[in-house]
């Protein structure tokens, strides 16, 4: 969503960092492209123009720090202004559901994404917090709306209050604080129903039930989507309702990420989180230092980490961690790395939270580097026996025929990726072995030890900058870094991405 936003502000950035001093006129120029590639991303005028002045008045005096150039230094004060517009405040994440049953309010827009915002909430509140959830639909006029709460409910494990055809939103609420006060719910999420636009008539109907239920927290779900009338939207609301926070859907779309500093900076009402996509996980608490680090191509490495913590299984990884000191890296663990970072979004996922990895998007396609490959990497494995995958230095030339004709493939694309997994093998041995008690071991620790450090902490381990040399070796069309071994790249990983290989 913040790509188009991106692309300019880093270019203009780009040019900046190679200067080697800058005068007031060069930060003035760079402003000035910065105020267009603003507004040009839906920002508003007034907000833009707050937001370079801001800027203009810290960059101009500022000391520069030793050993970072002025250019640089340009860009921190860009990126800690942005974060200033984009922070609420408290914890983003944190829900106010301390009473039992603590009602929460959604409202917004019809199509905004209410009912899939309702019920991927109650399954993270669920699972990440222990909560027990009920949700209840109030959306008395769209058809089937009541029954699709119903349905999602039953995907993701969460209760939903029985459904009795004509009562009136009011009496649907009054109905929802009884059924979880005697049930013995923590919480209980109300649905309200959406209109085309912000009417009367709607925003009477959401008052009456705010009144019924004294709501813990009113959360406006709004269309990344909409730009500027977004603002508009979230002003009347907070109006005649009251809002204590804003998730923003469909962030993973082709908007352009502006309404998110405009609606931030105008209504003042926090962020609390963002849908990034169809599936019921996908939806994150909004951090504003991370989201300020995709916008500027920073990327978001503390993200990546913790996708990782959540899809690799801690006992999993132990024994997987035993056979690969052995030396044991088999078509069956590649397969589970394969997978993991599908789970984890896939290429396009984990690259957009690398630093530098944004601007190396169009070279990625344009080599072929993909979703599919993935897909195709794991078609080739399935099409093989157990005793094959078990141990692939079996394979002969018939087999290899058989093999690639069963996944619909070419018998080269097979051989690179036996070549990638004899080469990870190598490497998780290597690393098995090194220093005391072995990398690979000790990252694990780190990963799942009692105590560990937190995936900030992790991600201050990894080296943005070697990372953003590893993006740059891939867009100078010297071939994939060795980390990603069989896509036609080196023998070894750059020092930034050896956390990969020890993560998994």
């Amino acid at each position: 969503m913040f790509e188009n936003l991106s692309e300019r502000l880093s270019g203009v950035l780009d040019r900046l960092t190679k200067q080697g001093a800058l005068s007031e006129d060069d930060v003035k120029t760079a402003l000035r492209e910065v105020r267009v590639a603003l507004l040009e991303a839906d920002v508003s005028l007034p907000v833009a123009r707050e937001f370079i002045k801001k800027v203009q008045d810290q960059a101009t005096g500022q000391a520069v720090t030793k050993s970072v150039t002025p250019g640089q230094q340009v860009v921190k004060i860009v990126h800690d202004a942005l974060v200033d517009t984009l922070t609420g405040e408290g914890d983003p994440g944190a829900l106010k559901i301390d009473n039992a049953p603590a009602p929460i309010l959604m409202v917004g827009l019809q199509g905004s994404g209410k009912t899939t915002t309702t019920a991927k909430l109650a399954k993270r509140l669920k699972e990440r917090d222990g909560k027990r959830v009920l949700m209840a639909s109030l959306d008395v006029n769209r058809p089937a709306a009541m029954e699709q709460l119903q349905i999602l409910g039953q995907q993701v494990g969460v209760d939903t209050l029985p459904i009795v055809k004509g009562e009136d939103p009011v009496t649907i609420a009054k109905r929802a604080k009884t059924q979880a006060s005697l049930g013995g719910y923590d919480v209980y999420m109300l649905d309200t129903a959406g209109r085309l636009h912000i009417d009367a008539e709607l925003i009477q109907q959401a008052a009456d039930v705010r009144d019924v239920a004294n709501p813990r927290e009113t959360l406006l779900v709004v269309d990344g989507l909409t730009g500027q009338d977004a603002v508009n939207v979230a002003t009347e609301f907070d109006d005649k309702i009251g809002v204590t926070g804003v998730v923003l859907t469909r962030m993973d779309g082709d908007g352009r990420g502006g309404a998110a500093l405009s609606m931030r900076a105008i209504t003042g009402k926090p962020i609390r989180f963002v849908g990034t996509g169809e599936k019921m996980d996908a939806i994150e608490t909004f951090e504003p230092e991370r989201i300020a680090g995709r916008i500027l191509g920073m990327g978001d490495i503390v993200s990546l980490v913790e996708k990782a913590q959540q899809t690799i299984e801690a006992e999993q990884a132990e024994r997987m961690m035993k056979r690969f000191q052995k030396g044991q890296f088999n078509m069956n663990d590649l397969k589970m790395q394969l997978e993991q970072m599908q789970k984890m979004g896939g290429m396009e996922g984990m690259m957009g939270m690398m630093p530098g990895m944004g601007k190396m998007a169009k070279q990625m396609e344009g080599a072929g580097i993909d979703d599919r490959m993935l897909v195709q990497q794991i078609a080739l494995i399935q099409s093989m026996t157990k005793k094959e995958r078990a141990n692939p230095k079996i394979l002969q030339a018939s087999r290899k025929k058989r093999i690639a004709a069963g996944a619909g493939m070419e018998v080269s694309e097979l051989n690179k990726l036996l070549k990638m997994q004899r080469q990870m093998g190598d490497m998780m041995k290597k690393m098995g072995k090194m220093g005391k008690g072995g990398m690979l071991k000790q990252a694990m620790k780190r990963m799942f030890g009692k105590g560990g450090p937190s995936p900030e902490e992790m991600a201050q381990g990894m080296d943005p900058k070697a990372l953003e040399q590893a993006a740059r070796q891939m867009g100078s069309g010297r071939g994939m870094p060795g980390g990603f071994p069989g896509m036609g790249g080196g023998q070894s990983l750059p020092p930034g991405l050896s956390g990969f290989g020890k993560k998994k």
